[in-house]
């Protein structure tokens, strides 16, 4: 595991000072639940999107819980240094599944556009058929269900903790 000290003298995480933690707080209370009001909206219409939005809605929560409880945010590597930091702090193993579980699906997204850049032609993108957008359909509500879902409600049980 990586120490957060090392993070910080990276310049990958920093200490939130008095004057920034009520901003933070209050962002991140608020983009995991658009996000999270984004995937929900797009499971049918856009269900990509839907993963991708999901995903964001564990990241921001996950940054919420740094900045309310550690006093801590993100700043190079968002996505990767959220999740080493998450695994310095929190030791159940079944959040840790969860934001590993949501990052390799948006790295998988990801690694499909930056294939489709190259090719123009890969899963990321539709191929018009009703088969290609069910079976997108069906991966973006069993995400939500399986992965987002119980991923956020530990993350808020967290977060009520005193």
């Amino acid at each position: 595991m990586v120490k957060i000290e090392i993070l910080i003298s990276e310049g990958k995480v920093a200490r939130l000072n008095e004057l920034e933690i009520d901003r933070y707080v209050n962002f991140f209370s608020n983009s995991y639940k658009d996000n999270l009001a984004h995937c929900s909206a797009t499971l049918v219409s856009f269900p990509r999107w839907s993963i991708i939005s999901g995903y964001y809605a564990m990241h921001d929560i996950t940054k919420l819980l740094l900045a309310k409880k550690f006093r801590l945010k993100i700043e190079l590597e968002v996505h990767a240094t959220t999740i080493k930091v998450l695994q310095e702090l929190i030791k159940n193993k079944d959040i840790l599944e969860l934001i590993d579980k949501g990052y390799k699906e948006f790295i998988s997204l990801a690694n499909d556009l930056a294939e489709a850049k190259k090719e123009r032609v890969k899963a990321q993108y539709y191929t018009g058929t009703a088969f290609s957008k069910e079976t997108y359909a069906n991966r973006a509500s069993e995400f939500l269900k399986t992965v987002v879902t119980p991923y956020l409600e530990k993350i808020n049980a967290l977060l009520e903790e005193k």
